[in-house]
This record gives C-alpha cells, structure tokens and sequence, in this order.
C-alpha cells in the first residue's frame, strides 16, 4: 500500500512539474545573447512579454523587484482614470469678496485653486496666460478696470509640502522637479532664453517669461567662448529662494532655452496674475497673499466671476504619458487624494490609494514600496511581472482605450519620437519609457509582423554605460520579437 502511495505521489509530482514546464517561459537564446554580449550585461536586466491571453512568452527576472522610473506613471494613470473618471475636470474659480461701485470693485479678488497642472499653453494653443486673459476679460466685460482691495490665493487643497520624499536635491532646479501646489502656473516655471550674441569673453544676454518677472532673480555670471567650443551648462536655484545662479558657458552665435522652477508656486501665480491684469489696464490697489486653510472658503460668501474649467482627465493624462510629466503626475496624485477622501490632498495619502488600486489589479502590494507617483524617486520598487501582467489587466477597464491612446507611438510622438527610426518595429511599439540616474525603462504593446500583440516589459537597472547603448538593445530586443512572434 505505501508502495502504490509512493507511486501515486511521483506520478503526482511528475504531472505538475510537466504543467508548470509547459506555462513557465525562459528566455530566447537570441534575447540573452543581446544582453550578455552587451557593454551593460552587467546591469541587472528583467524581460517579461505575454501575448494578449497572458500567455509568458519570454521571461528574465520577472519575479525580481525593479526601479520602474517613469513605467510607474502608467499604474497612477489607471489609478486617477479609476478614482477619478476619464471626463473629470478641475475648476479653478475666480471670486470677488465685497461689492462694485461703478468701474471700481470695492474688496478683494479671490482664486481658489482646484491643483489644475494645466494653467500653461499645453492645452491653449502654447498660450500660458490663456486663463488669466479670459479672466481679464470677465473684470472688463462687467465694467471692471480697478480693483480696490487685494489678490488673494486659496492653495489649501493641498498639503504644504511641495516635493515627495526621495526627490534628489541637484533636480530641483529643472522643469523636471519643480513644487507641488494646488494654485500652479506654467507648471511653476519661468522660461530662460540665453543670446550668446555678443563679443567673446563678454556676459550673454538673457530674458524671460513671463515679462521678465523679477519675482525671480537671476545672477548671470555666464561667459561667451569661441565658436566651436561646447557648451557647459551650469543653472541651479538657491534651495528656498527665487535666486537661480546662471554660470554656463556658451559659444559664441549659440541661443539656449531652458524652465526653472520656482520656490512659493502660489505667490508666483498671483504674482504674475496681478502683473497681467495691469498691462491689461486693471489696476490692482492691495496687495498678494495667500491662504493655505483647508477649511477657509466658503464659495456662498463670495461672488464668482468665473470658473475655468480644464480639459478633461483623458487629455491631461494623455499629455502626462507620452511626455513623462512628472508635474502632471504629482499633482494628480494629491488631487485625488483630496477628492476620494475629502482631505488635504498630500503625497502620502494619495500613495495610498494607489497601493489599494494596485492591489485590485493583483500587484504585490507587499512588496512594493512607492516614494512618488511619477517614478522620479530611486526608492521606488514593484515587481517586474506585475506591470507586465497589468497591461493586460487594463484591457478590462472601460477607460483602456484612453491608457492606450496616451503611449508614446515610435517615431510618432512624445517620448518615443526619436526613437526605432531605422528599426521594423517604428510605428507598431506603443509605450511608456522610463529614465533616472541607472535606470531604464520601457513597457508597453507590440505589433508583431505576423499580426500578433504583445505586452512587453523591459528593465534595466543599474547600469554605467552610456543610456544611448542600453536603448540600442531595448531596441534589438524589440525587433527580435517584432520579427519571431
């Protein structure tokens, strides 16, 4: 009898071994020949790729807990779709507090801001001060040319911490890391252009938008050298001031742009409101503040003047996806905070709700520690095989089709449009690319040349070599299933 158990056991044993070995994928001979014989091969590598059934086809590392970077935008992005709808739109409204007596208002005008990333040109044909010309425009049309009284800034949507935990302080001076505030504008930004136009030796001229605002000082200690030379940058932002130290050095003929952030975002949109409105010819008497209590509005009390209302989510998110916006993507991230749990939003709390979205969509929520939503944090790990299977997870959401749309296309648009030029795959790879400091990213669908779709994952994590090489065999590997699948 223990014999015929010990048999029974074996054959047991040998049944699901057999059926683990047919559904456990390994990784092509051809796939590990492109990592191992590259210059990074001593990187740590992860390559998932189901096709549409979630069938794993190819498989390294997927078990593995990665730095996903940017590849985490794609799971806040289905968090805020699910949170938040995809036709929600943030209202940020215009208030006046007192009475108009003639052409003069007698009080103060009031924003209350509603943590809309999208008071820029983005969505208003590159114009940044669209809002606040339609806002100027409101004042005028009921009369309005003075206002007796000051400008004051609602921002107590959210917290006041301005950066997630792990942000690295060298990127806070770049259109990359700037604050988080519920009253943004132009992404908390100024924008430098820099003319080396003069004699070599002498300082390079400089302007700047919005009307050369001197709620930022610029210290430019930047030399022109000799046509032909390279181009050393230097800018960095005095942490806790609006000082930004401008020591680069440009040859000569050479013209540079480049966004800086800005410290107390709030005070730089009422700021370059109240400049606004008086080049407009409305005249604002008082001065600016803000207000960060959670509880202080009460809309019953004041007069709206008007409510702007943004694009709605799918577009925002489209623009957040294909151009990696991390500012976007924080903002998000305390918004629907605030929204699902009638609180301040703040970093934490948001996380949070991502985790328990992360959890539905059968991540390992054990395993994964999130910093930020968009990925910027190296403190950030999840597993590799979870974002791979989520792709296909999304499929059955009724907002698929809108996380579709806002990949990047190769060759065609945002983050992938210079990218697979000279590659079959071109237009047939739709994606999220990821990037920090040792870290690579790129997940997303693959139209293969015989018709099928994939759902591919790949991860490089810290490596030392040039990124450009570690893109080349993102690329190879690519191609290789474009060609095989």
């Amino acid at each position: 009898m223990k014999t015929v158990k010990a048999v029974f056991f074996l054959i047991v044993c040998f049944l699901i071994s057999s059926a683990v070995s047919k559904t456990t994928a390994q990784l092509s001979p051809e796939i590990e020949s492109l990592i191992e014989n590259s210059r990074a091969s001593n990187a740590f590598w992860s390559v998932q790729v189901r096709d549409m059934h979630g069938q794993v086809l190819e498989d390294l590392n997927g078990d593995k807990l990665i730095r996903p970077a940017s590849n985490l935008k794609l799971i806040s992005s289905g968090a805020f779709f699910d949170i938040l709808g995809s036709h929600f739109t943030f209202e940020t409204k215009l208030f006046g507090r007192g009475y108009q007596e003639g052409e003069v208002w007698r009080g103060d005008l009031i924003v209350k801001g509603s943590g809309d990333p999208s008071i820029n040109g983005t969505f208003y044909d590159d114009n940044p001060l669209y809002v606040f010309e339609k806002w100027a425009k409101s004042l005028k049309k009921q009369g309005i040319t003075e206002i007796d009284g000051d400008l004051i800034g609602f921002d107590g949507l959210f917290d006041d911490i301005p950066y997630p935990r792990g942000w690295e302080w060298d990127d806070l001076t770049f259109y990359y890391a700037p604050k988080i505030s519920a009253l943004s504008f132009n992404s908390n930004l100024v924008d430098l252009e820099i003319k080396a136009h003069g004699p070599v030796g002498t300082v390079p001229d400089i302007e700047w938008f919005p009307f050369n605002t001197p709620y930022v000082e610029f210290v430019n200690e930047q030399i022109i050298t000799p046509r032909g030379t390279l181009f050393d940058s230097s800018f960095r932002r005095l942490l806790g001031t609006n000082t930004i130290l401008l020591r680069s050095k440009l040859p000569q003929g050479r013209t540079e742009s480049r966004s800086l952030t800005v410290s107390n975002p709030s005070l730089y949109f009422l700021d370059t409101l109240k400049r606004f409105m008086e080049k407009e010819g409305i005249s604002v008497t008082g001065e600016i503040f803000t207000d960060s209590d959670y509880h202080a509005t009460n809309d019953e009390d004041l007069t709206l003047i008007d409510n702007h209302e943004s694009e709605p989510l799918y577009k925002i998110i489209r623009w957040l996806n294909r151009e990696s916006d991390n500012f976007y993507t924080e903002m998000l991230l305390k918004k629907i905070a605030a929204k699902k749990l009638s609180e301040q939003g703040s970093t934490e709390s948001g996380l949070e709700l991502v985790k328990e979205y992360m959890h539905s969509m059968q991540f390992d929520t054990v395993a994964v520690n999130l910093r930020d939503a968009s990925g910027m944090a190296p403190a950030n790990l999840i597993v590799a095989a979870d974002l791979n299977r989520f792709l296909l997870h999304l499929q059955d959401k009724e907002y698929y089709l809108y996380m579709f749309e806002s990949l990047a296309n190769g060759t065609v648009n945002g983050t992938l449009s210079h990218r697979f030029r000279n590659s079959p795959v071109r237009e047939e790879f739709f994606g999220k690319t990821g990037f920090i400091s040792g870290v690579r990213a790129l997940s997303g669908y693959l139209n293969t040349i015989t018709g099928r779709q994939l759902a591919v994952s790949i991860f490089t994590n810290n490596y030392s070599v040039r990124t450009a090489h570690v893109d080349f065999i993102h690329e190879q590997i690519l191609d290789y299933l474009y060609e095989h699948y």
